[in-house]
């Protein structure tokens, strides 16, 4: 039996489609606008693009997509077909070799064990370019909770744990907000 690396989303994908909402693009909208214009973004754990992908593309930003779904990735490549994408594990992934101005992350990071979590920090914080930003989306407080679509666990590291994480690999903590569904952001930036 072949692994699955998209941790059960690319079973759900249908559902996960429809009851995803534009909640927390604005968020994404104020870090893209800190960016400058052209600048080179990966969305990781990018699923069919919607509302992450869809915000930065119409900044103007050049961005590619890493998702481990191929029935996610599909429909992602319907939506934007001028961006590149890698239909890979987030943890695994080595980010297409490049060097960014900006990653984003959302609603990923928490569905991964804990050491994948740091890892994925610090295979971020490689892939910025000096004075590079990194968003992601976590709870703010260490915790625990079953998915309700794919029926696994998520977990948070809570904020202490992604400060230090972040530290480690050479990120300042910057910012931190709250989307109207009281999702919670980190935003992160290289030194540079």
């Amino acid at each position: 039996m072949t692994p699955d690396n998209s941790h059960g989303w690319d079973a759900v994908a249908d559902a996960f489609m429809a009851a995803r909402s534009d909640v927390g693009a604005d968020i994404v909208r104020r870090w893209a606008e800190q960016l400058p214009p052209g600048a080179a973004v990966v969305d990781i754990g990018c699923g069919f693009g919607e509302p992450v992908t869809r915000t930065l593309v119409e900044a103007g930003l050049k961005v590619w997509g890493v998702d481990a779904s191929p029935n996610l990735l599909a429909e992602y490549q319907r939506r934007f077909p001028d961006c590149p994408v890698a239909c890979e594990a987030a943890e695994q992934s080595d980010l297409f070799g490049l060097r960014f101005d900006g990653a984003v992350a959302v609603g990923l990071l928490f569905l991964l064990p804990d050491g994948d979590q740091r890892r994925l920090i610090e295979r971020v914080a490689r892939a910025l370019k000096p004075g590079g930003r990194f968003l992601f989306s976590a709870p703010r407080q260490a915790c625990e909770w079953t998915d309700v679509l794919t029926d696994l666990p998520s977990r948070s590291l809570g904020e202490e744990a992604y400060r230090q994480a972040l530290d480690a690999a050479g990120l300042a903590l910057v910012s931190r907000s709250t989307d109207a569904g009281g999702n919670h952001y980190f935003e992160a930036r290289k030194a540079g």
